[in-house]
């Protein structure tokens, strides 16, 4: 098979959760085991970090895989959904996978897809693993799917594991409560393994440190060893200053006790991210890993460039300002309020998409009404058709249009907009995922 015919084979022959929802998820791990059983176990041939969490573990998992490939390590990197190509997925050194590597793989494993009728995610996670051994890594970040107890990814054995933030998402599928839905997370966590919490939430903290404690496994709760102190934000990086408390993971630890991190990932949020990472990182380096504070720093400051993350905070125009983010839940949503609350525009225009099974009139409930609104939708069979979420906007006052497709509403909020205003592209990472980069404004400014 040509290559887009095995993209066309995945898509078509394996049950995607971002196409079809709960359907898409197995309860258990066998079909995974199968895989890696099926490939020699390539899971078990090269270090890992396991991240986990509601909101912020692509953007941990960016950063933590900037950080060894500043080190000089050969760096996997294993994340999800794409937003463009299928291969963003599955980078090595920031690098994607050849197309050749994913019609290979998937011819080989086309006997067992017939056999064991896996999800399109363990596929995919089989194929991660493998090109990862192939290309002799010396360690990769690997994000999890969905929960983290019954994912996937969670037949590894890492170095050490991050558990981002825990918040109100997928609830049908992790629990009804946050302590139930830190219980599936949790589910990461490894016997004698490290594990940092980069956020606590007083109702969670129990969850993570009675796992830990059953599985003698040393928890780090981040805060406790970083404090975030101020932000600065000139739209395409940021500046952090962190101070660490007189409580140290190291007898020398790698940074000063206040010192100021450049970041390349400019949301304000990324200020409970950085913590988790800084913590992981101090860790790590009493580990053997041979991570010091230059390499860090340099590392974070240059995110994208390093691994090519898109989609959190990302301004893509100038004027009006254009800035996508894939926030798509309360967590999401109230993190990003905060990052508006602190920067300068003249009006705000939101063009936003949902998927339908989120909770979305908690979300628009969030949002300002003080703003001009573009209702739209992504084109997967999840997506909320763009008139029913322009209903239940403007019956919360949150008043706009309708438009087929999202660069439709782009485009008319940039003809709408004055050159001081705000355009902001929120609501699902699939709709970040249909917006053309090619356009150009109406004020003469060719973007990305």
């Amino acid at each position: 098979m040509a290559y887009q015919d095995t993209i066309d084979y995945l898509y078509s022959r394996l049950p995607m959760f971002s196409k079809i929802g709960a359907a898409a998820i197995k309860n258990d791990l066998n079909n995974t085991n199968a895989i890696c059983s099926f490939l020699g176990n390539p899971q078990n041939k090269f270090k890992t970090i396991h991240v986990a969490g509601t909101n912020g573990k692509g953007s941990t998992s960016h950063m933590l895989a900037s950080i060894f490939q500043e080190a000089g390590y050969t760096t996997g990197l294993y994340t999800s959904p794409h937003l463009y190509d299928f291969r963003e997925r599955i980078k090595v050194n920031g690098e994607m996978c050849s197309q050749s590597f994913v019609t290979d793989f998937t011819n080989k494993v086309k006997p067992l897809i017939d056999q064991i009728e896996p999800s399109f995610f363990e596929i995919t996670v089989g194929m991660a693993f493998e090109y990862f051994a192939q290309k002799k890594c010396d360690i990769a970040i690997i994000e999890t799917g969905l929960g983290g107890r019954l994912d996937s990814t969670n037949v590894i054995h890492p170095e050490l594991c991050v558990i981002t933030n825990i918040g109100w998402d997928h609830m049908a599928l992790l629990g009804n409560t946050l302590p139930e839905i830190a219980a599936e997370k949790a589910g990461i966590i490894k016997s004698e393994t490290p594990v940092v919490i980069s956020e606590v939430v007083n109702e969670t903290k129990n969850v993570f440190e009675e796992k830990a404690n059953a599985l003698n496994a040393p928890i780090y709760f981040a805060e406790d060893f970083i404090a975030f102190n101020t932000f600065q934000n000139n739209w395409k990086t940021s500046l952090f200053e962190f101070t660490q408390p007189l409580i140290h993971l190291l007898d020398a630890p790698l940074f000063s006790k206040t010192f100021t991190i450049e970041s390349e990932l400019p949301g304000k949020y990324q200020n409970k991210n950085l913590i988790g990472v800084l913590t992981a990182v101090q860790i790590l380096s009493t580990m053997g890993w041979k991570l010091t504070a230059p390499k860090v720093a340099k590392a974070l400051a240059n995110v994208k460039k390093n691994t090519g993350l898109m989609g959190r905070w990302e301004c893509i125009q100038d004027s009006p300002r254009l800035v996508l983010d894939v926030a798509h839940n309360e967590p999401g949503v109230i993190a990003l309020l905060d990052q508006l609350a602190g920067i300068h525009y003249n009006q705000l225009h939101i063009v936003t998409g949902m998927v339908r099974d989120k909770d979305i009139d908690a979300v628009l409930n969030l949002l300002p009404t003080a703003a001009t609104y573009y209702y739209t939708q992504s084109h997967i069979p999840r997506a909320l058709p763009a008139n029913e979420l322009a209903e239940k906007g403007n019956a919360l006052q949150k008043i706009g249009k309708q438009y087929e497709n999202v660069n439709m509403a782009i485009a008319t909020a940039n003809k709408n907009a004055n050159p001081q205003d705000l355009i902001l592209v929120i609501g699902s990472v699939f709709l970040v995922a249909e917006v053309d980069r090619s356009f150009t404004t109406p004020f003469g400014l060719s973007r990305l």
